[in-house]
């Protein structure tokens, strides 16, 4: 089992002629993700890695079931092409650009919230359900990254992400799905919204969150572990331990504000509700067997 995708999932791609587009269209296919339709304007009846083009969102809905949209458009266009996929009633949404200006992504998440859609970025290497489909940017082919398993994943970070799955994988670990959270400001889609979808996978044992100073997403997971609504067990990294006080430094959401966000806040609330923190990405493999020994490993 998954969340959100796996290989059944009817997917659309909206700005599938673009570079990026067709290169990672052509790699989700091979992966085994349902690919169903592209969307370019004023491109329809092409193809693109054998993928049927349209001109809308509503002319590929109106020809075939669509479950979910992956965004490969830039920043600027990224509300109109989210709201498109929101009005033909699509659920499940990535947008990977990064720079989305802020009343946008305020705009995305408040139409997302109305629609009852979960809209994921920005600022992603999306989201991937190891061994079945993905939506994004993975290199899936890196057998010491991606490896099927039953552990969870969510991340702020994607280089942070290949470093971290990569200790999982040495310590006998695999992963069921890994989310892409992104690390823009205001995120889409929030960590403690998708904790309770990894509660309820029965395929899931733990989760691992990589997550870094500022923000309070992290203080949110810890508020969640305390509330009962997620119950397994969490490991955390957190990127920025050792950042100087008073600067600013790599996402746009890595920012300290009203003396909130800092690492140390945030080590405190994960540890107080029973999580495990990891001073370095070697140890979440090694914490996690702490949890399970040796019956959860894959080998």
């Amino acid at each position: 089992m998954s969340i959100i995708l796996n290989e059944k999932t009817r997917i659309v791609v909206q700005g599938i002629t673009g570079k990026e587009g067709r290169f990672w269209t052509k790699h989700m296919i091979d992966y085994g993700t349902n690919v169903v339709a592209g969307v370019t304007p004023g491109k329809g009846g092409q193809s693109t890695a054998g993928v049927p083009v349209f001109d809308t969102v509503k002319r590929v809905t109106a020809a075939m079931p669509v479950d979910a949209s992956l965004l490969f458009v830039p920043p600027r266009l990224a509300k109109d092409a989210v709201m498109e996929a929101l009005d033909a009633d699509i659920k499940t949404i990535v947008v990977l650009c990064d720079g989305i200006p802020l009343h946008d992504t305020l705009q995305m998440r408040s139409a997302a919230k109305a629609a009852g859609a979960l809209v994921i970025g920005g600022n992603t290497s999306g989201i991937i359900s190891m061994g079945k489909a993905m939506m994004g940017f993975f290199p899936y082919w890196l057998d010491r990254v991606y490896r099927p398993g039953r552990i969870g994943i969510m991340t702020r970070s994607g280089s942070l992400t290949n470093e971290v799955t990569a200790e999982l994988v040495k310590a006998g670990f695999g992963a069921s799905s890994l989310i892409g959270i992104g690390g823009d400001p205001v995120p889409l889609t929030r960590f403690v919204e998708v904790l309770p979808l990894f509660e309820n996978d029965p395929e899931t044992d733990a989760v691992v969150i990589i997550g870094e100073l500022g923000g309070t997403m992290e203080e949110e997971v810890a508020k969640a572990m305390e509330n009962g609504i997620f119950t397994k067990p969490l490991v955390s990294f957190l990127g920025g331990r050792t950042a100087p006080k008073g600067r600013k430094m790599g996402h746009a959401g890595a920012i300290i504000t009203g003396g909130k966000g800092t690492v140390e806040d945030k080590i405190a609330a994960l540890q107080a509700a029973g999580a495990y923190v990891a001073k370095r990405p070697s140890m979440v493999g090694e914490q996690l067997k702490d949890f399970f020994g040796q019956t959860k490993r894959i080998t």
